[in-house]
């Protein structure tokens, strides 16, 4: 096995050993690579009441990950009226120092945020990678889930926007068209600066001092994470954002509320050396070893 799916699977291991329980109800499988990892880990516990758990896919990979490992699935819009999932394990293309996330790679956002708005908690799993201190570090760009007949004027406000040649994501064969969603929507790819956190606004920072003095919202194409996500959302014909920002899971239990956090709580990184790093929502991060 390449030493990155060693990573990969650490972190699932890692992440299901401290936030899964046989006794949940509901659990939410989020799709890419690394998932498989999480899905392996839960059929390894070997405990019988697992096979009373639904889990809920994001998509039609995840559904036959869940599937291929006998376990049983439910559609999230065949979930009872006021369901709360226990948990929602998923990866990311890039974390920051604040849990943000960039996710839609694998143009699966929509249903993505969908599973983790309704979880109690989103636990994020990934491989060192995608460990950042600000979105757009690597990652080169956010997808957006877009309807078709909105494609051009979407991209147009992305420009105005700030960002430098967003595109509409090709399929593998130029004849089949662009990449379609399983909601037969269009991804697009929109390049940005890197995001900054509420931290860096008004003050210089290290990682980014030529920021100075800056609001956050789009002087010189420089954006705040939570200010463009919403700017993005607000334009005619977006029908997701792949910006993972705000408030989790258990920052929404303490206001009142029972979900709707888009932030994992807790994200895991396979390491190199063989370790799993750590971070959690306001404690910064851990390095444990496998």
């Amino acid at each position: 096995m390449a030493d990155i799916e060693i990573a990969k699977r650490n972190a699932a291991v890692k992440a299901v050993a401290d936030h899964f329980k046989p006794s949940f109800r509901y659990v939410g499988i989020g799709s890419g690579s690394t998932i498989v990892y999480v899905v392996e880990a839960i059929r390894a516990l070997k405990d019988d009441r697992i096979s009373r758990i639904l889990f809920v896919p994001t998509g039609y990979q995840s559904r036959q990950v869940i599937r291929d490992a006998g376990l049983q699935d439910i559609q999230f819009d065949s979930l009872p009226n006021n369901t709360v999932i226990d948990v929602a394990f998923d990866g990311a293309d890039e974390v920051d120092e604040d849990l943000n996330c960039i996710k839609g790679g694998g143009a699966c956002l929509y249903q993505e945020k969908l599973v983790a708005t309704h979880a109690r908690k989103f636990i994020c799993v990934a491989d060192h990678r995608k460990l950042q201190p600000r979105l757009l570090s690597n990652w080169p760009t956010i997808p957006i889930e877009v309807e078709p007949l909105a494609a051009r004027s979407v991209l147009t406000r992305l420009s105005l926007l700030g960002s430098s040649s967003p595109k509409v994501r090709p399929g593998l064969l130029q004849k089949t068209g662009p990449v379609k969603t399983d909601q037969d929507n269009f991804i697009v790819d929109a390049a940005f600066k890197p995001l900054l956190l509420p931290r860096d606004i008004q003050k210089s920072n290290s990682l980014h001092p030529a920021h100075e003095g800056v609001q956050g919202t789009g002087e010189d194409g420089v954006w705040e994470v939570e200010n463009l996500a919403k700017e993005i959302k607000g334009i005619v014909g977006v029908l997701e954002v792949g910006l993972f920002c705000g408030v989790n899971g258990e920052e929404v239990e303490q206001m009142g509320g029972r979900a709707g956090g888009q932030k994992p709580v807790t994200a895991y990184f396979g390491m190199p050396d063989g370790s799993v790093t750590i971070r959690r929502a306001g404690e910064g991060e851990t390095k444990v070893d496998t």
